[in-house]
């Protein structure tokens, strides 16, 4: 009898781990279901639901896929997928002063892209990223390059492709990452200076043992110009962290390094009080952070020591950041923009007009279109392939929309 009753227990254990599981897999589903649902209600209000696109990029899980980012990523920065720049030459490409230190970059950038990726696929995005960088550069001259921009923009080229790819780098640069584009690091490392307040405000001890050790913060600079592209592997890790950076204030990857600092604070206590050692051990960043952990804590962090805040107590506030200073007003043009639907019927009414639809220029605005159509569909290497058959046939590629 007792050995029938601890088999009976025994399946009754089984059958509850399962229906657990059961129950947590049906949450699951259901929480994306309604993201997605929430997400589509946004896109297509008009006008565009900006700040429930905001609250997804940020909560748990972000914008969960690249179909999604695709969508989403350009609403968040006011860029009109309908009006985008042109594909660059190369016409300019060697002589631009930039040309060599880019080229040197992104050729070592090999590790940016997809492991099994074929050569010539690389090679060609490789090369489109060249000319995305360059592009930016030459249409901004108040821009300057900087090394770990690279890393940035292969981010946005291997989701959106290569056009939308520039409307959006070219958005970023004029603003969340402006500082870091002056002709001085001066400005960068007005950013950097944030860090240190931060801890102070938390953690009073580890922010004394740090400044005890000398360390500074130059152990965070690939963290911040790369917006973690350069340090993290796992490509879906920068892609959580680039939902939640395009959807927040442009110091918030200074935000993120200090709950990177703070969670690894007994590391750092347990350590040798020596800059080298403290340094190094910072240097390098675990690959299995809780990233949706250190989100929350990041945005908790900022609504309660806001910059303002740190700038006073730490008399930040003598040097003027362009981000900073113009985030506010860049915020506010992101609220009347039109879903992609009335954009998309604003395009097909001018092609249809007897004035447009029999001219070149026309034509080659929906040859455009439809190589955006198969980025948006298949990604960044498909683009690649399009527009090689685009040199080839564009009337081809018209017979497929």
């Amino acid at each position: 009898m007792k050995k029938g009753k601890k088999h009976h227990q025994g399946n009754n254990g089984n059958g509850s781990s399962s229906n657990g599981n059961e129950k947590r897999h049906g949450e699951y589903v259901s929480w994306k279901n309604k993201k997605l649902f929430d997400i589509h209600q946004a896109l297509n209000s008009d006008p565009v639901d900006i700040e429930t696109l905001r609250k997804a990029a940020v909560s748990e899980g972000g914008l969960l896929t690249d179909e999604i980012r695709r969508k989403v990523w350009p609403k968040l920065l006011n860029v009109n997928v309908y009006n985008l720049p042109a594909k660059p030459g190369r016409d300019f490409r060697e002589n631009h002063k930039d040309y060599n230190q880019v080229l040197m970059d992104v050729r070592r950038s090999m590790r940016r892209f997809p492991r099994g990726m074929r050569v010539a696929e690389r090679e060609v995005l490789q090369e489109q990223l060249i000319d995305i960088i360059l592009d930016v550069l030459r249409r901004n001259p108040q821009l300057h390059y900087y090394q770990g921009y690279h890393d940035i923009v292969v981010t946005f080229l291997l989701v959106v492709g290569e056009r939308m790819a520039i409307a959006i780098v070219e958005t970023l640069s004029n603003h969340h990452l402006r500082d870091f584009m002056d002709p001085t690091m001066d400005s960068t490392k007005h950013i950097l200076n944030y860090l240190m307040p931060i801890l102070e405000q938390v953690d009073r001890e580890l922010n004394d043992f740090m400044l005890r050790a000398e360390v500074g913060t130059i152990f965070a600079l690939s963290w911040l110009i790369t917006w973690y592209g350069h340090v993290l592997s796992d490509f879906r890790h920068v892609l959580r962290l680039y939902d939640f950076f395009l959807a927040s204030h442009p110091l918030m990857a200074i935000y993120f390094a200090a709950v990177i600092v703070l969670h690894r604070e007994k590391e750092v206590k347990n350590s040798e009080c020596d800059m080298a050692m403290v340094h190094h051990l910072l240097s390098k960043i675990p690959q299995n952070l809780p990233y949706e952990e250190l989100i929350n804590h990041a945005q908790s962090l900022f609504a309660r020591y806001p910059p303002s805040l740190l700038a006073k107590s730490a008399a930040l506030q003598s040097r003027k950041s362009i981000a900073i200073s113009t985030f506010q007003d860049f915020q506010l043009t992101t609220f009347q923009q039109r879903p992609d639907s009335v954009l998309r019927r604003q395009v097909n009414d001018h092609l249809a007009s007897p004035d447009s639809a029999a001219t070149p220029t026309a034509a080659n605005q929906l040859v455009k279109m439809a190589v955006w159509g198969i980025s948006a569909t298949l990604g960044a290497a498909a683009l690649a392939v399009a527009q090689t058959a685009l040199e080839w046939g564009p009337d081809f590629l018209l017979q497929l929309f």
